[in-house]
């Protein structure tokens, strides 16, 4: 090979990379490259060298399952070689018979029965075709597609050697094809209705109807399929979806067959289907026929190599045979160590089960496969004699779109550092440096520790130029990575006010046309209302309880959160002025109750309240239920749960404390279950007097004692996920995010006790695999959270946007103003009216007594004269 190597390059270089020569030399480096197989196959094919080609055929099915292609040019030179001789025949059908096994395709299917047809000569040679389409017919006679082909081929057979005892025969060939959904099904019962002198029976258009009706069910599968690009792998994976739910074993079996067909590399795909046959059709030779096909095509898969031993252990195959398969899987060639680790657990496992534990043979086994596992996991000396070839197997896994990634470079630099050299060492950091795209700060740390120890002052000092000019283009990349997100996030901000002030305009021109509309109603009904019903309204408001006095800034407070949160109590009957005028003589006490609430300060109140939301819209008697877990934090004052008008519970309430000290006790139950859903208590703040006030608790900044985890499975408990992290060090606090059912999201932030316990934490569990879901860990860094509107954008909102509060029997107050334009009185916020009327007692003032600026009280009748006159 040498010899004709030398002598291609000396005449023609450009042709050696393509040439039988190099690539058998590839092939004698590294046996399992596949691609170097199929590449000779072609180049020996092409050049004619049939002898040699034969053998590399070989040597490739030895190795891997071949594709439909290979096999189908394979059979094809062979039956052109072949000068009919049986014992040739005979070979030739061995060879038909392993390519079957490979995958179950139609068209070596639909070759193997035609070739079959050429030696029904021989003594029982039509048995033997008939045997063969039969099985065809097992194999694919369900493929939507290329099953009629098979179907038509073994009519034709049939009529071919056609005599009076074969009519039946075919008469049933064509009820068995007519039963199953296939393409073309039309032509096929036209056919049958043309052969037949005897016409179509009811039972045969029955099932012919049946199994238009089910081709129906999935023609969009099929038309998917033919319209997608390959590999087709989603549209294969919704087809076997749809077949699974159905639960017809052969459909579900021919389509896994099929997509395995097209992506016979998706391990995925193979344990989907080793799976479905374990648990439920259970067959041994087909289970443990597609666990070997499975770890032939993905060998790298140690899944797929530990259920091939749990299944050869649940159809009680031979100990030797279970041995052979384990140390196939050893050779396998695992990309990660934990691999290994795995398989040697599934093996050790499978022995203890063998053993009695009474001084058995089994148990003497079990403890020399202990002592050859720990021997084999140290790898002392399995990996140290080729050096050489280890980097290039790391330099293959670094181009294969590793690279970018710390773990893998740092995995590299301490294989180096335990069996290699210093040169290499420094070779692999300064690339790690250059590459690493997700932790290039951890890298640098790596090369700076490695130059300290190792290096010269030149070594250092190219070592500090190198990571420094890195880590400057990191951080530029990251600023502006952190601008451009800045600025989308503005973009977004700006479209959502837009929209916010378009939906406000639009709210106004509403409300002023149906202020217009309504003008003239309103005035024909201020003109009949009764003289004293503002008063006795308004009386009504400030009436509460029996004997209890509300003073009007309170009465106005709690009106405003009324009409905001929920319903109130049902107002009473309306007295006339002369009661009113009676309940100005009210008790001492009455006056004392009155200055006591008047001093009482906004900000005491809301000190000892808690705000609870995320309670069920259904739950029974919420101010009893919340009494009951809140009653063990102090004394309850009061628990205002909040309805809507029609009555029902909005799922948040108000719960006052007696002190601070037990708001601080509630404050803890935050998240506790109620009724099976975590409730959320937060401090009751009004966020108007208090901007820069923030219910969020968590840190918003980068906390690299802690570590973020996505992609958890989302029945991961924080028990489970306390223990997993427990191996990198200690876990001071582990919270799962969840939503406000309170089921997971998959996400969760763990706190360890120092910044290397986290690092450590994240390079050892990132990419890791949790019941089949793959983890992403980073340090914990959460995205800053949107800056709430500040309060002189609330008022600009809140002058766009005027919202309506309840009057005194619930309905909405009247959107027309009794109050004549000409009286309207600009930024006066402090001296509240209503209806004309000032609210005296928010500032201190007796009934007596008028405000300074020299305003008289207005009744009914003044305010019907002047909107009269205007």
């Amino acid at each position: 090979i040498l010899r004709e190597l030398m002598t291609l390059l000396t005449f023609c270089p450009f042709l050696i990379l393509t040439s039988i020569p190099f690539v058998s030399l590839q092939l004698s480096i590294n046996a399992f490259d596949y691609n170097c197989h199929v590449d000779l196959i072609k180049l020996l094919r092409q050049e004619g060298k049939l002898h040699r080609l034969r053998k590399a055929r070989q040597k490739m099915s030895e190795l891997f399952p071949l594709t439909e292609e290979i096999w189908l040019d394979w059979l094809k030179d062979e039956i052109g070689l072949i000068e009919g001789e049986e014992a040739e025949r005979e070979k030739l059908y061995e060879l038909f018979e392993k390519a079957v096994k490979d995958y179950i395709c139609p068209d070596i299917w639909l070759e193997y029965a035609q070739y079959s047809i050429g030696g029904m000569g021989a003594p029982g040679g039509i048995d033997r075709v008939r045997a063969i389409f039969e099985r065809a017919l097992t194999a694919v006679g369900l493929h939507m597609t290329k099953g009629a082909a098979l179907w038509e081929a073994y009519r034709e057979f049939e009529i071919a050697i056609l005599s009076t005892l074969q009519l039946e025969r075919i008469h049933t060939l064509f009820r068995r094809q007519l039963a199953i959904p296939l393409m073309d099904m039309e032509g096929t019962f036209a056919e049958y209705s043309d052969w037949t002198d005897e016409g179509v029976s009811e039972v045969v258009t029955q099932h012919y109807k049946r199994s238009l009706q089910q081709l129906e069910k999935r023609r969009l599968h099929e038309e998917a399929l033919l319209m997608a690009e390959p590999p087709k792998l989603a549209e294969y994976q919704g087809y076997i979806d749809y077949e699974m739910k159905e639960g017809d074993p052969a459909r579900v079996q021919i389509i896994f067959e099929r997509a395995l067909a097209e992506n016979c590399l998706v391990p995925d795909l193979w344990a989907k289907y080793t799976t479905y046959l374990d648990r439920q059709l259970k067959i041994k030779e087909l289970v443990l026929s597609c666990h070997e096909r499975a770890v032939r095509n993905c060998p790298w898969t140690m899944g797929l190599w530990k259920s091939y031993i749990l299944a050869l252990e649940r159809h009680g195959a031979e100990h030797h045979i279970v041995s052979d398969v384990f140390e196939k899987a050893l050779n396998a060639g695992f990309i990660q160590a934990t691999d290994y680790v795995e398989i040697w657990q599934s093996y050790l496992d499978y022995l203890r089960r063998r053993v009695d534990f009474k001084g058995s043979r089994e148990l003497e086994e079990l403890r020399a496969a202990f002592t050859r596992c720990l021997d084999y996991l140290k790898q002392d000396a399995l990996h140290c004699k080729n050096m050489q070839k280890a980097r290039e197997l790391w330099d293959n896994i670094m181009t294969k779109g590793n690279a970018k990634y710390a773990n893998m470079w740092l995995e590299y630099y301490n294989l180096e550092r335990s069996y290699g050299d210093a040169v290499h060492c420094r070779k692999a950091l300064h690339r790690a440096v250059q590459c690493t795209s997700d932790y290039p700060e951890h890298v640098c740390e790596v090369l700076i520790t490695f130059e300290r120890v190792e290096g010269s002052l030149e070594d250092w000092d190219a070592a500090v130029q190198k990571t420094e000019s890195r880590l400057n283009r990191v951080n530029e990349q990251r600023v502006k990575a952190a601008e451009k997100e800045a600025q989308l996030v503005r973009h977004e901000e700006e479209r959502a006010e837009q929209r916010r002030k378009a939906k406000a305009e639009k709210k106004a021109q509403k409300k002023s046309q149906k202020t217009n509309r309504t003008g003239d109603k309103r005035k024909a009904e201020d003109d009949g209302e009764d003289e004293w019903g503002e008063e006795t309204e308004l009386a009504h408001k400030r009436h509460r309880g029996e004997g209890d006095v509300i003073p009007a800034a309170l009465e106005e407070q709690m009106e405003t959160e009324s009409s905001l949160f929920g319903r109130r109590a049902p107002p009473r009957k309306t007295e006339p002025p002369a009661t009113r005028r009676n309940q100005q003589a009210m008790p001492e006490s009455s006056s004392m109750v009155r200055k006591t609430l008047d001093t009482t300060p906004d900000q005491r109140r809301d000190s000892n309240t808690v705000f609870i939301s995320n309670l069920a819209f259904n739950l029974e008697e919420p101010e009893g239920k919340l009494r009951a877990v809140f009653g063990t934090c102090g004394n309850i004052l009061e628990v205002r749960p909040v309805f809507t008008t029609k009555g029902a519970f909005r799922g948040y309430c108000y719960v006052q404390f007696e002190d601070e000290l037990a708001t601080q006790k509630a404050l803890k139950l935050d998240r506790q279950e109620v009724d099976g859903r975590p409730m959320f208590v937060s401090p009751c703040v009004d966020k108007s007097k208090n901007p820069e006030f923030k219910v969020f608790k968590y840190n918003t900044s980068m906390e690299k004692h802690k570590i973020f985890i996505s992609g958890l499975p989302f029945t991961c408990t924080t028990e489970k996920l306390e223990e997993l992290c427990k191996e990198h060090g200690t876990v001071k606090a582990v919270r799962l995010v969840t939503n406000r059912s309170g089921r997971s999201k998959g996400l969760a932030y763990v706190e360890f006790e120092n910044e290397e316990q986290a690092s450590q934490a994240v390079l050892k569990m990132d990419r890791m695999k949790m019941e089949n879901y793959t983890l992403s860990v980073a340090i914990s860094n959460p995205p800053a959270r949107k800056t709430e509107v500040g309060p002189a954008a609330s008022r600009v909102l809140g002058a766009m946007m005027p919202r309506q509060l309840q009057g005194a029997r619930g309905k909405g107050r009247t959107q027309v103003s009794l109050l004549p334009r000409s009286l309207h009185r600009q930024n006066a916020p402090e001296a509240k009216a209503e209806n004309g009327t000032a609210t005296k007692q928010q500032h201190g003032m007796t009934d007596g007594q008028e405000l300074d600026t020299g305003t008289k009280s207005l009744s009914n009748e003044d305010f019907a004269r002047m909107l009269l006159k205007k």
